[in-house]
């Protein structure tokens, strides 16, 4: 017999409602019930990265993270960094830069970096590297990704 609970989830600012099983992870919630695929799983053991997503503002591993344990809870994907039809500072720094390639682990790189520059708007570029250490990519390289979560650093001061 399968343990059902109702949650609720407001993800990207959209609230829903859903049942679901108490041992299904928030990645395969947000994947597969809500259709938000832009939270990839990768590892499945919360080593790579490629699920965060950040749930009332912090970066948490959704593939480690049940759906029940999400109830209540903000939740922002990849998808919500885009409006109104146009990419967000840093998915444009990310493409200019070269931040990517294959484009799996991309997602879980900008959710970690959006919350980290949210909470430390002027790191040093080491800082940045330490701090996209905790994520892994497998094609490009850690250059283009720390040189584009600094160039939005610097923007978002100069816009203040």
């Amino acid at each position: 017999m399968k343990d059902l609970q109702l949650i609720t989830l407001t993800v990207n600012g959209t609230e829903h409602e859903l049942v679901v099983e108490s041992r299904r992870t928030l990645a395969d919630v947000l994947r597969h019930d809500l259709g938000y695929t832009g939270t990839h799983l990768g590892c499945e053991h919360g080593i790579c990265g490629a699920c965060t997503v950040l749930i009332d503002g912090s970066p948490a591993r959704a593939c480690l993270t049940f759906g029940v344990q999400a109830d209540g809870c903000s939740i922002s994907t990849v998808e919500g960094l885009a409006s109104d039809g146009e990419l967000s500072d840093l998915q444009r720094a990310f493409s200019e830069r070269h931040a990517l390639q294959c484009g799996f682990c991309t997602p879980g790189f900008l959710m970690l970096a959006e919350a980290y520059l949210a909470e430390y708007p002027n790191p040093s570029t080491e800082e940045v590297r330490e701090v996209v250490a905790a994520n892994l990519c497998r094609c490009t390289g850690y250059q283009g990704i720390v040189e584009a979560i600094s160039d939005v650093a610097r923007s978002r001061r100069e816009s203040r």
